[in-house]
């Protein structure tokens, strides 16, 4: 991915939702992305040719947020998934 796509993507955050596993906010990413975006760059396109991603994005937070009906029944819940930011921007 090209250093001004990956700029134009982090300008474009949404910095009202949630910091991933991580730690690290959209804020905090969008505030620096003209400083990371050369270094996210390179990463994301070693991840392309390796086809391997960092271990810090590969880990997930996965909570059942309940729909409706019987709050014991696991069929009644859908699984959200909460995953790194960086990771996000390279999907």
């Amino acid at each position: 991915m090209q250093e001004e796509g990956v700029s134009n993507l982090i300008c474009h955050l949404n910095t009202y939702k949630t910091m991933g596993p991580d730690g690290i906010h959209p804020r905090l990413l969008r505030d620096l992305g003209e400083e990371l975006a050369k270094t996210l760059s390179t990463i994301y396109q070693q991840s392309w040719v390796t086809g391997e991603v960092p271990d810090d994005w590969t880990i997930s937070s996965v909570t059942p947020i309940y729909k409706e009906g019987w709050k014991e029944d696991p069929e009644n819940c859908r699984l959200v998934s909460l995953t790194s930011v960086q990771g996000n921007i390279m999907e």
